[in-house]
């Protein structure tokens, strides 16, 4: 059976305004990057075929070497499947030498409606195996709470 990673929350906000911040430039930049990280966006084309390129940066290299050089984790995403306040479907190739990291990762945001609020659930399948699962899961769940901190904050 195929490796899939997953993570999932519910997140206190309309489905809507979650699959917003999901196609949001300066929203992906806030809240993507897993904790111990910031993210830059060099590439955005917010459609289907479209996608951006980010760069990820480690604010602490130290024991978690990047996968395109030692600070930075580089990642070409595809917006694959855009459903509007339902689902968000990316495929994403990292920039890296190490063929450990090689291969197309696809990642499916399902947004589900529960009360006033929205269940988003994280399936990642395709997960080069350079990638640890737990440290994966891990930070996805870490985005997680990072987009409902900033789809629940007022602004």
């Amino acid at each position: 059976m195929s490796r899939i990673d997953r993570a999932s929350r519910t997140i206190a906000a309309a489905p809507a305004t979650v699959y917003d911040a999901l196609l949001h430039r300066d929203a992906l930049e806030a809240w993507l990057p897993p904790d111990g990280m910031r993210g830059r966006i060099e590439r955005w084309d917010p459609r289907p075929g479209g996608g951006f390129r980010m760069a990820l940066t480690y604010l602490d290299p130290t024991g978690s070497p990047g996968k395109t050089s030692d600070a930075t984790d580089v990642v070409d995403v595809g917006f694959a499947d855009l459903v509007r306040s339902e689902r968000v479907v990316q495929t994403a190739v990292f920039e890296a030498d190490d063929p450990a990291y090689a291969g197309i990762m696809t990642l499916t945001w399902h947004l589900a409606a529960v009360g006033d609020a929205t269940e988003v659930t994280v399936t990642a399948t395709g997960v080069p195996p350079g990638i640890d699962q737990a440290v994966h899961e891990e930070g996805i769940a870490s985005s997680l709470a990072n987009l409902a901190a900033y789809v629940e904050s007022p602004r």
